[in-house]
């Protein structure tokens, strides 16, 4: 079993280096052995209404966050070299590439695999197939467990 990251972001407007929230969840030997889940304050704390109406966050909840670029250290230490796992890849890879780039910060040379890919459902569905518990649709370490223990069932199967 590959050692991997799940991860997944929340945005607070379309552009994609809006992240106002990440969640990760490291897999080590097939076993869940962290988490990570932080607000982070977007560009400006701006947010557009319809993002607030899908994950429920707001400018008042990211006001006193800090900004990715101050917590880019502590997420790359929680990476590692492991391979990054997400629900939709191209999005969540795409805002953290973008996010990075936003802050002239270095882009390191990612691997990732993508569960929607592999399944062909919106997450929810697809862990509803699988058998996998969902809370919280749309909080980002929610949605990164989902897609930690959807990859790991896809891998055994």
């Amino acid at each position: 079993m590959v050692d991997f990251v799940a991860i997944d972001v929340e945005t607070a407007q379309g552009k994609r280096w809006s992240i106002c929230q990440i969640g990760m969840v490291k897999v080590e030997n097939g076993l869940i052995t962290g988490t990570y889940d932080k607000l982070v304050q977007p560009p400006g704390n701006e947010y557009f209404y319809r993002n607030t109406q899908i994950h429920g966050i707001e400018p008042f909840d990211t006001v006193k966050s800090p900004f990715f670029y101050q917590l880019w250290g502590e997420i790359s230490a929680f990476i590692g070299d492991k391979l990054l796992v997400a629900h939709n890849a191209a999005f969540d890879m795409d805002c953290l590439r973008k996010t990075l780039d936003f802050y002239n910060l270095d882009i390191p040379d990612f691997k990732s695999e993508c569960t929607y890919k592999r399944t062909g459902l919106k997450l929810n569905l697809a862990c509803k197939q699988y058998g996998v518990k969902l809370d919280n649709h749309h909080n980002a370490l929610a949605d990164s467990m989902a897609c930690a223990q959807l990859f790991l069932k896809l891998n055994r199967e």
